[in-house]
């Protein structure tokens, strides 16, 4: 009784490999197998049939510089379009390339909703802008979303690894629009905020003007830091805007006088005040014993009894 009960699993795993022999793969279809093998050529795989896959590398990806061993491992899934059903050897020809071009902008759409990073390899420099890979597809980075700055020279990246998100992407034009600009915005945001949690109000530094607006001037204190002197807060005297006393690279000494949403509020005006209240507050000290003696005696001598 024991030894019938340990052949079912038996017979159910001889039923279902004896079924997915018995399954029909047409030219056209999709399908997904296991890789079992990688050399400089092709790609083999697994598919639970009676004949294995053979994707040649160029029908893997488009990517320029791609190298099978270096990017497809044994174990990897690996969906594929049929080509032929017999490649003249006995094995099902497929073509990753093919079933990349539905799939992928499927994904990308998705990749584009969830706003996910993605890491890319620069591949090419083009007019405007560079080229890197997603999923397959040719993206283009635009020079003005590379970096936080403006990059003029866009040759450097050549090679070089970014984080990018979906910025655009059309299908039917085969357009992928790519940006590692906000990434970085958002990193330089949260290491500024790290920095402002740092500073307290009350807390007196010297900066560098930077820019000047009609409402105020920004300073720029360092180590990333910057904040806005309210054309209220720059003299004393009343002035109605910021160029008639500040040009910008001046040196000048401020006061954290308020922190809101991660933005630094100072002021000159509050240096001002307390140096001329210091001015104005005399400091008396009592005479010596000495002193008093002779100021007393210096007052009788001009009284006349």
């Amino acid at each position: 009784m024991d030894n019938e009960s340990n052949k079912v699993p038996a017979m159910a795993d001889f039923e279902k490999e004896l079924n997915d022999s018995f399954k029909k793969i047409s030219e056209g279809d999709m399908i997904t197998g296991t890789v079992i093998s990688v050399t400089e050529k092709e790609i083999t795989l697994d598919l639970q049939y009676y004949a294995e896959g053979i994707i040649p590398v160029e029908n893997y990806s488009r990517e320029p510089g791609f190298i099978a061993k270096d990017m497809v491992h044994p174990g990897d899934e690996v969906t594929a379009t049929v080509v032929k059903t017999d490649d003249g050897q006995g094995n099902i020809l497929l073509s990753r390339v093919d079933a990349n071009d539905v799939l992928a902008w499927e994904k990308l759409k998705q990749l584009q909703e969830d706003k996910t990073v993605i890491d890319v390899t620069v591949k090419g420099i083009v007019n405007g802008g560079v080229i890197a890979y997603v999923e397959g597809i040719r993206g283009f980075i635009p020079a003005s979303k590379l970096s936080l700055e403006y990059v003029e020279d866009t040759n450097p990246y050549l090679n070089k690894s970014l984080q990018v998100q979906v910025l655009d992407l059309d299908k039917e034009k085969d357009r992928l629009i790519l940006s590692a600009r906000e990434i970085l915005r958002e990193k330089a945001q949260e290491e500024r905020r790290k920095k402002v949690s740092n500073v307290e109000v009350g807390f007196v530094t010297e900066g560098t003007v930077e820019t000047i607006k009609p409402y105020g001037a920004f300073i720029n204190l360092g180590n990333g830091l910057s904040g806005l002197v309210h054309v209220s807060q720059i003299s004393e005297k009343r002035i109605k805007t910021p160029d008639a006393v500040l040009k910008v690279g001046d040196k000048v000494k401020v006061k954290v006088i308020a922190i809101k949403d991660g933005k630094l509020s100072l002021s000159m005006k509050a240096l001002a005040d307390v140096a001329a209240k210091e001015v104005s507050e005399e400091t008396f000290e009592l005479p010596k014993a000495g002193d008093a003696t002779t100021s007393l005696g210096s007052l009788f001598t001009n009284i006349k009894l």
